[in-house]
Order: C-alpha cells, then sequence, then structure tokens
C-alpha cells in the first residue's frame, strides 16, 4: 500500500511541484494551502508522513507540528524560506525529524521523504540491527546512501564514483554519524598509519569528497567542520 504524505504550504506552485514528485514516485498525497484544512486532515486520515511550511496564512507549521505530536508518531518534514538557526532547532525542539530551506530541488524533497520513511520504519521494527549487533550495511543520510557490500554511494538516486580511500573515509563518518570525528582519528582508521601534525592527506580527500558530493564551500549538507576539532556528518 502507497505510503499518505500530508502537504501543506500556501505557495501554491511549490505545493503541486512536490505533489507531482512525490505522486510520479507511488506516493498518495494530501495537499492542502492553509493550516485549518490540514488539521482537519490529520484527524480525519492515517498519514505516513508530513511536510509542513513553516509560514502559512492561518496557523503556522510549528503548531501543525505540536498538534501532530499530541498523538502521532510519524516523520515531519519542515519548508522554510528562512535560514535562521533559531527556526530549525525550534522545529526540531518541538518534533520535527527534518528541515529544509527554499529554495530546493525537488528530488531533494523526495529523497528526503524516503529517507524518513525508511528510518520510521527501522527504528520502530522490534529487531533493530544496531540493538540486536546485526552489521549495517548501509546508511541514508538525508538522500545520501552509501552501502558497503555493494561499494556503492548514491546522491538522490544518481550513483557518486569514489575511490577506495574516498568511500572509506565517507563510510567512517557514516558510521559514527553525530559524533565529531578527528583528522588523526579518520586517517590513523582509513590509511592505518600514524597521524602527523602536517599531514593534509585527511583534508585533501575531505575536499575531493565535497566537490563529488557538490557540497557548497560555506555551508555543508553533509560533511561539516567542526573548526580545531574535526569532521562530523549528522545524524
Amino acid at each position: 500500500m502507497a505510503e499518505k504524505i500530508l502537504i501543506v504550504d500556501d505557495e501554491k506552485e511549490i505545493a503541486d511541484l512536490i505533489e507531482v514528485y512525490l505522486k510520479n514516485d507511488g506516493y498518495n498525497v494530501y495537499k492542502f494551502y492553509n493550516g485549518m484544512d490540514a488539521l482537519k486532515c490529520i484527524e480525519s486520515t492515517e498519514l505516513d508522513l508530513a511536510v509542513l511550511d513553516v509560514m502559512l496564512p492561518d496557523i503556522d507549521g510549528f503548531h501543525i507540528c505540536q498538534k501532530i505530536r499530541e498523538k502521532y508518531y510519524y516523520p515531519i518534514i519542515m519548508l522554510t524560506a528562512k535560514v535562521e538557526d533559531s527556526d530549525k532547532i525550534m522545529g526540531l525542539t518541538i518534533g520535527a525529524d527534518d528541515y529544509i530551506t527554499k529554495p530546493f530541488n525537488p528530488l531533494e524533497v523526495v529523497a528526503r521523504v524516503k529517507t524518513q520513511l525508511r528510518r520510521f520504519v527501522r527504528y520502530n521494527n522490534a529487531a533493530n540491527d544496531e540493538e540486536n549487533n546485526i552489521p549495517v550495511s548501509e546508511y541514508d543520510i538525508k538522500g545520501l546512501i552509501i552501502n558497503k557490500d555493494m561499494h556503492k554511494c548514491t546522491l538522490y538516486g544518481s550513483e557518486i564514483r569514489l575511490t577506495p580511500i574516498e568511500f572509506s573515509v565517507l563510510w567512517y563518518l557514516c558510521e559514527n554519524r553525530g559524533k565529531v570525528i578527528s583528522s588523526e582519528e579518520l586517517f590513523e582508521h582509513v590509511w592505518g598509519d600514524e597521524f602527523l601534525d602536517n599531514n593534509n592527506t585527511v583534508m585533501a580527500h575531505i575536499g575531493r569528497l565535497r566537490e563529488k558530493l557538490k557540497e557548497p564551500s560555506r555551508k555543508p549538507k553533509f560533511i561539516k567542520t567542526v573548526w580545531g576539532v574535526g569532521y562530523t556528518i549528522e545524524e
């Protein structure tokens, strides 16, 4: 059965575009241009995921997010034209699972939807792989999928060709997602050698990975630098 996706955005062009892309991928879409109609749908329909715009003409997306979390646990993705970290923190604090800033590529929205649905199923499965010490062979982080068994990496469905070292660097960061990994730890794990202070090997490989992932230099989406500490990929 196709998953049911709620879209709430008062910008009709954006809502309609997301609807087209999601329907093309086989999802059932419930689309609204205001918050009140969306709340009625939430109460009457068994949904699997919600995509909520923050700014709406009647009630904002934060309020809708809070109402959903009073009863339901399915994933929520927030959309916003603002770039302030305070909005992102607000959304995540009240129960949102992900955040996308406008303008965006519709394919990214579809990828994020798929990621959140997979996580929801996996995290609510009684036999969680990691808790039961079953080796994980694939990570899906905001549309970036890396599979160790097939030695394959894709971004929004398009394959990214990585060298064995680049793959190992990215895999180790994904394996330790949410943690900050120092250049020393990364080098010693991937290269199996002692790290020297003047060694720029890790930095060079991180730079090439970002190029292949088309990461903006100032605000990378995946591999982030924690200055003076190391690198991290957020969960």
